[in-house]
C-alpha cells in the first residue's frame, strides 16, 4: 500500500512540475514583458556599467558606436568670439527626485536660455559625482547639468563644476530635501529656488557638440560648460556624494570635433 501511495505521489508531483513548466513557457512567449525588457537596466559599475551600455540594448548602440560622445576633457580648445549665453531663469518650487541614477530637480516652465538665436526651455537639472567633464585633465567633486530643450526637440546642456570651498547657501534647500533612496518625485511647494543662483559669477565657457552622458547617449546635444567652478563646503559635497555614489561616465574621445572656448 505504501508503495502504491509513493507511486501516486510521484505522479502527482510530476504532473504539477509539468503544468509549471508549461505555464512558464506560455508566459515567456505570451505574457507581459517585464520592466527590464521595456527599459533596459543600466548602472555605473559592473556588467551594466558604462563600458557595456552599448551592448545592453539596440537603443543604446550609440553609446558604443557614436563618434560625438560626452563627457570630454576640456583641453586644446580654440578661442572664439562666442556670443554670451542669454539666460532667463525664473523661480521654481522645489520638485526633487532620486531616480536611482542621480538627484534631479524638475523645473517649472518659463525659464530659458538663448543660444545662437535659438530658445531652449529649462526642463531639469541634476548632479554627478565626481564631475563628468574634466578641465585640462582635472576632475571636480561634483558637476551640475542643466538640461534644456527647444521647440524642435533639440537639447542644450549647461555644465557647472563644483569645487571644495565656502559654504553654498543656494544648495541648502536641495540638501535639506534630498531623498536618500530612489522613489517618486517629492514636491515642496513652499520651497522656492532659482537655478541662476548656482551659476558662476564669471561666465567664460567651452562649447562643443556632444551627447547625453547616460543611455541612450543620443548625439547632437549642444554643450556649454562654464570654465569657472562654484564652491560648496566639504560637508555639502559629502552629503551629495554619499547619495550619488559615483555616477560619472568616463571621458570620451573628442575625435574630429572642435572644442570652442569663449574669450
Amino acid at each position: 500500500m505504501s508503495k502504491k501511495n509513493d507511486i501516486l505521489a510521484s505522479l502527482f508531483i510530476g504532473g504539477l512540475l509539468s503544468i509549471s513548466i508549461l505555464l512558464n513557457i506560455f508566459f515567456f512567449f505570451f505574457g507581459p514583458k517585464n520592466e527590464t525588457e521595456t527599459h533596459p537596466h543600466w548602472t555605473y559599475t559592473g556588467y551594466t556599467g558604462p563600458e557595456n551600455w552599448g551592448e545592453l540594448s539596440p537603443e543604446f548602440e550609440t553609446c558604443k558606436t557614436g563618434l560625438n560622445q560626452s563627457p570630454i576633457n576640456l583641453k586644446e580648445s580654440l578661442k572664439s568670439d562666442l556670443k554670451p549665453i542669454a539666460i532667463n531663469y525664473q523661480n521654481s518650487p522645489l520638485n526633487i527626485i532620486n531616480n536611482g541614477h542621480t538627484i534631479q530637480i524638475n523645473y517649472s516652465s518659463g525659464s530659458t536660455i538663448n543660444v545662437d538665436n535659438e530658445t531652449y526651455d529649462l526642463l531639469q537639472f541634476h548632479f554627478h559625482n565626481p564631475s563628468e567633464h574634466r578641465l585640462e585633465g582635472n576632475s571636480f567633486p561634483l558637476e551640475i547639468h542643466l538640461v534644456h530643450r527647444n521647440q524642435y526637440g533639440k537639447l542644450a546642456v549647461l555644465g557647472i563644476f563644483i569645487e571644495s570651498g565656502k559654504h553654498n547657501n543656494n544648495l541648502d534647500p536641495i540638501l535639506t530635501a534630498i531623498p536618500n533612496n530612489s522613489g517618486p518625485e517629492k514636491a515642496f511647494a513652499k520651497t522656492v529656488i532659482n537655478v541662476k543662483n548656482l551659476l558662476p559669477p564669471v561666465n567664460g565657457f567651452y562649447r562643443y557638440f556632444g551627447s547625453l552622458t547616460t543611455p541612450p547617449c543620443s548625439e547632437r546635444v549642444r554643450w556649454i560648460v562654464f570654465e569657472q567652478a562654484i564652491q560648496a563646503d566639504s560637508q555639502q559635497i559629502a552629503t551629495l556624494s554619499k547619495v550619488l555614489g559615483g555616477n560619472n561616465r568616463p571621458i570620451q574621445e573628442l575625435n574630429e570635433r572642435f572644442l570652442l572656448r569663449s574669450f
